[in-house]
């Protein structure tokens, strides 16, 4: 026996299926938007091999500290499994780079170029100038450890670049400071002493940039090493700064 509803009761028995299908879509969509934001990306445990390390040229590494650059701009940065790196690295070292930069905190040099344990060297002084302790350094992890690149890197709003305009004084910063003070002296505008203070945020960032670029000049003058490597095409030397306040590197090539 066939049996039939009233309409008015099937309208409200389809419409309430429609709102269930509905509602249960509904939390599909949420379930899977939750999973999506908790699942991460799985972690990288690779790291640099000498033979990884002889198939880059300069230029390559270049390219890469890029492109890490501009992850951590977009906040992309790789997962990586420390723990794994460290022990993979624990016998060996194979960077592809040496990055000279300052003290400064606000400037974490591998997070900058999303690097891992055993990527890049880094050697860091208040004022990202180059002495003979550094030099040495920088021979050591190209000629000795294979790196490709050595890179000399500022940035925006230095505060030792800033003790060097106003000549502090501060026990042995005071002779630190000197080593930047070529720097100063070498950025001609502006002309005006008033003009020519920490206070003048173009003066600074001139003298940043001017000063990164006397300690590449440097590096090549006093490293017979580095400079005969450079001259063979093994490595390339370059300049950069970093904005503080967007994280982006800008590279003087």
């Amino acid at each position: 026996m066939k049996t039939t509803f009233p309409l008015s009761l099937s309208i409200m028995l389809t419409a309430t299926m429609l709102m269930s299908c509905k509602e249960a879509t509904k939390q599909t969509e949420e379930a899977v938007t939750v999973q999506e934001a908790t699942e991460q990306p799985v972690a990288i445990d690779d790291v640099m091999t000498k033979e990884d390390q002889a198939q880059l040229t300069p230029q390559m590494v270049i390219d890469d500290l890029k492109s890490g650059n501009e992850r951590f701009v977009n906040q992309q940065s790789t997962n990586r499994n420390f723990g794994e790196q460290v022990r993979q690295t624990a016998t060996g070292q194979y960077p592809k780079a040496i990055i000279l930069s300052c003290v400064d905190s606000r400037v974490p040099v591998e997070d900058v170029f999303d690097q891992g344990i055993g990527d890049i060297f880094v050697g860091r002084i208040a004022g990202n100038f180059v002495n003979t302790d550094l030099l040495g350094s920088m021979g050591f992890a190209t000629k000795v450890a294979g790196a490709k690149l050595v890179v000399i890197m500022g940035h925006t709003a230095c505060g030792a670049v800033k003790g060097a305009i106003d000549k502090a004084e501060l026990g042995n910063l005071t002779s630190l400071l000197k080593n930047i003070e070529p720097a100063v002296a070498a950025t001609a505008e502006p002309g005006d002493a008033k003009d020519r203070t920490s206070k003048n945020d173009d003066f600074v960032d001139a003298v940043i940039e001017k000063n990164v670029l006397l300690n590449v000049e440097k590096t090549l003058k006093q490293s017979p090493v580095l400079a005969e490597m450079v001259k063979n095409g093994e490595i390339k030397v370059v300049g950069a700064n970093y904005d503080l306040a967007t994280g982006k590197v800008n590279f003087f090539e």
